[in-house]
């Protein structure tokens, strides 16, 4: 029995010069392949946009049918298609053809209009007589009539022949490179020289750069630096926008779209520039045989779930590509619209006819999420997703990471070394400095305190808070709802990114690091929303001074859904921290130090390299003790005895006894002195006229203060065991509860031993300002991380402060609602 599709194709072929075969696929290989290049199809890409084209409304249109219904004879004889999709495109352009025309002699009059239009000059020989033959045959009622076609096609109901097998469907995604015909790939049919090409426009040579990059494009692409600069363009004036584009460089073209976007009022969208792209370059993989075809399709498939989120059709993602392709070659292609997107959108036969909601169903979007989760599936995907907020290039590195170059290395190294004082000798240990949840404690405590407008006042006994602090400081109400854990956590993330490339630390013990900043941040936040809603929050309340705000970067990631953050593997483990978690009495013991110190924020510990012996040398230069030893027997003086004994023994008797007084003044001026009396005198001089209170306020402060330096300064240089910390920094806590009731009351204290035993200096008053301004900032926090005191109650003091609305706190808090 005669198939009716194949007589009435084989028919049609004739008008293409062809002597009339029953069966279309019947011609010799070689002519087919010959054929295909004389009519410029040679690769199955080509043959996709001429099928595309087929049924584009306009002039030509039946012409391009006609050559299709050739161009799949060829294409199935040749291989390129296998018989069945041959068959099944011949069929639904017959099916379009009979739609559109009444009657045979209805589509040769389109034909020969159409080949009138334009000047043939080759293969026309015989087209005219073999229109005159096929209407003869229509008459007679010979062959496959229109009517006997139509009456065969309407028992069927042929679909576009786009493939759709398993999950080949995400392919239409790469159409508006060249649309993909079947379901399995062949390098040589569908992109010859791709690995040329992979090197040439990518810079790819393998499969890691690969997957690198195609995390980058889904994750951070070239949208990130347009969306950032659009949205600090769109909030200023064109003298600031003319000063942005001069100091492009050789960017200016790309500075002259960004301008002339915002300039017209165009949507400032062009995320589809990269998502496009990432299906594109999957499918690069997948022919170099870099990727499977599992994984292939996933990572288009991620293309697609990430285009239909942020689009409602196929005319907006064409329009967002078309902006980005301007951004990226610095060149308007708006008015190109037309010519490079009509026959995507308008063509009967081209694979977006399917909706773009379409495209993927339940099934298949989730598997595609599951697979991009498992390339972020290690923690150190954490640290990159953190990392890269203040380095942005670092997401480059996604999936399979590659080792430092020499530069990076070096650079890594001298950030350590120079900025955080680490030596590889200390391995990860010395990172656990960086781990600071005293600091989370407080800043979380303060927030809650400014919610409830329970700060310090900002008037203290040696000042006024500056009203800039201030105002940071009160600002924090706005986090009260977010734990600052992420604040600290960021920045040990970068710490960790660092340590790795200098290449001077184990990895695996990094990636242990790493899995406990995971489990953290897990913890306490109960997912990248949570996150990233708190960095915001707290990046704006507290901006670093020499370095601009991160805010719109950190927001850039809560919005766009291909940011790392959203594709992060969420789930904490046995809970470790990264470092120890300080108790709150140890957190407020450490406070003790005040200001002679940096604010402590972790437990100390054992330091090395050039960090300890700078310590030694200001042991030495500032106490005299060059060991272990002494400087336990210092500190043992300290707490007993220290310098408010050689007060209430040597000056303390003289406020009894004014005129005494004067004459030992006077004495010690009459005579020569030594520096012992001068210092002695300078003291006595002090008591007379009670300077800062020193006769007024005990004093045992400025040697609870000195003792929990030294103990700390004793712990980093390996002198005392973390026991013997714990139990001196335990017993000047308890000296302090003796002997005050309040921080205020330790300051005024602490104020005026730092005044009464300062040697001869003509740096006096700049020291004692300088000192009252730190005290001011410690009681106020002002600003907040000036130091511990307006956080903490003071040892034995009763609880004062509001409980957080969270769990990220030091444990010994009764308060904290777990």
């Amino acid at each position: 029995m005669i198939d009716p599709l194949n007589a009435w194709w084989a028919q049609q072929l004739v008008l293409c010069g062809w002597a009339f075969d029953p069966e279309p696929l019947s011609v010799p290989p070689e002519t087919a392949q010959a054929r295909l290049a004389l009519l410029d199809v040679r690769e199955r890409g080509e043959l996709g946009w001429r099928l595309a084209e087929a049924c584009m409304p306009g002039q030509g249109e039946a012409l391009r049918q006609l050559q299709a219904l050739e161009l799949l004879a060829l294409s199935g004889t040749v291989g390129w298609l296998d018989p069945p999709r041959a068959y099944a495109w011949a069929e639904w352009i017959a099916a379009d053809i009979q739609a559109h025309h009444a009657s045979l002699d209805a589509w040769l009059t389109a034909l020969r209009h159409e080949r009138g239009q334009i000047d043939w000059t080759q293969d026309d020989d015989g087209f005219l007589e073999a229109c005159e033959a096929l209407s003869q045959l229509e008459r007679e009622a010979a062959g496959v009539t229109w009517e006997v076609l139509a009456e065969w096609l309407s028992d069927r109901s042929p679909q576009l022949p786009w493939p759709i097998d398993q999950n080949s469907g995400v392919w239409r995604l790469r159409a508006v490179f060249a649309p993909v015909l079947t379901a399995t790939c062949d390098a040589h049919l569908d992109w010859p020289e791709v690995e040329r090409w992979l090197a040439d426009v990518w810079r790819i040579d393998g499969r890691d750069e690969l997957i690198r990059m195609l995390l980058w494009l889904g994750g951070q692409g070239h949208r990130y630096t347009w969306d950032l600069d659009a949205a600090r363009l769109t909030s200023q004036g064109g003298s600031a926008r003319h000063q942005w584009w001069e100091s492009l460089g050789e960017a200016h073209d790309y500075g002259h779209m960004m301008l002339t976007f915002l300039d017209s009022g165009e949507p400032l969208e062009w995320a589809a520039w990269d998502w496009l792209r990432l299906a594109d370059l999957a499918y690069a993989g997948w022919n170099a045989g870099w990727l499977d075809a599992q994984e292939a399709e996933a990572f288009a498939a991620h293309a697609g779930d990430l285009l239909m989120r942020r689009y409602r059709d196929w005319t907006a993602v064409a329009k967002a590509y078309q902006r980005g392709r301007s951004l990226f070659e610095g060149a308007d292609r708006r008015a190109d619209f037309a010519r490079d997107w009509d026959v995507l959108l308008r063509s009967r036969s081209s694979p977006w006819q399917m909706p773009l909601e379409a495209l993927l169903n339940d099934t298949q979007r989730e598997t595609s999420r599951q697979t991009i989760r498992g390339w972020r599936a290690p923690a150190w995907h954490w640290v990159l997703a953190l990392a890269a907020m203040r380095e942005p290039d670092l997401l480059y590195r996604q999936g399979i990471d590659r080792p430092p170059d020499s530069q990076q290395r070096d650079e890594a190294r001298r950030y350590l070394r120079d900025t955080l004082g680490l030596e590889p000798a200390m391995g990860t240990a010395g990172l656990a400095s960086l781990w600071l949840p005293g600091q989370v404690h407080h800043l979380n405590q303060l927030a809650a305190d400014a919610a409830h407008g329970a700060l310090p006042a900002a008037k203290t006994p040696f000042g006024h808070a500056m009203p800039e602090a201030i105002r940071l400081r009160n600002g924090l109400k706005h986090c009260t709802r977010h734990a600052a854990t992420i604040f600290m956590a960021e920045k040990y993330a970068f710490y960790l990114m660092m340590c790795a490339d200098s290449g001077d630390y184990d990895r695996r013990e990094l990636e242990t690091l790493a899995e406990s900043l995971r489990g953290v941040l897990s913890r306490f936040y109960s997912g990248p929303k949570a996150l990233i809603e708190a960095w915001a929050a707290w990046e704006a309340a507290l901006p670093e001074a020499d370095e601009p705000s991160l805010v719109a970067e950190i927001r850039w990631h809560r919005d766009d859904p291909g940011s790392p953050f959203h594709w992060l593997d969420w789930h904490h483990a046995t809970w470790l921290e990264p470092g120890e978690r300080l108790s709150l009495p140890r957190f407020t013991a450490l406070a003790l130090v005040g200001p002679l110190n940096a604010p402590v924020w972790s437990a100390p510990g054992p330091e090395v390299g050039s960090e300890r012996e700078e310590l030694r040398e200001w042991l030495d230069s500032h106490y005299g003790l060059l060991s272990a030893e002494a400087l336990k027997a210092f500190l043992g003086f300290l707490i007993e005895a220290g310098d408010r004994q050689e007060y209430q023994i040597n000056y303390a008797p003289y406020t009894l006894n004014a005129a005494r007084l004067r004459e030992e003044v006077a004495i010690i001026e009459s005579g020569e002195c030594s520096e012992d009396d001068r210092n002695h005198l300078l003291r006595l001089r002090r008591v007379e006229n009670n300077v800062s209170g020193c006769n007024e306020y005990d004093m045992a402060a400025w040697d609870v203060a000195q003792a929990v330096d030294l103990a700390i300064a004793g712990r980093q240089m390996d002198w005392l065991s973390a026991v013997e910390f714990d139990t001196l920094v335990d017993r000047a806590a308890h000296l302090a509860q003796s002997h005050y009731a309040s921080w205020y009351d330790y300051a005024r204290g602490l104020y005026a031993g730092f005044s009464f035993f300062m040697g001869e200096t003509d740096e006096r008053e700049a020291f004692l300002q300088g000192f009252g301004e730190a005290l001011t900032a410690w009681l106020t926090a002002a600003p907040p991380l000036s130091g511990g005191w307006a956080s903490l109650d003071f040892p034995g003091a009763p609880a004062r402060h509001w409980a957080p609305l969270h769990i990220d706190t030091l444990p010994g808090d009764a308060r904290t609602l777990h």
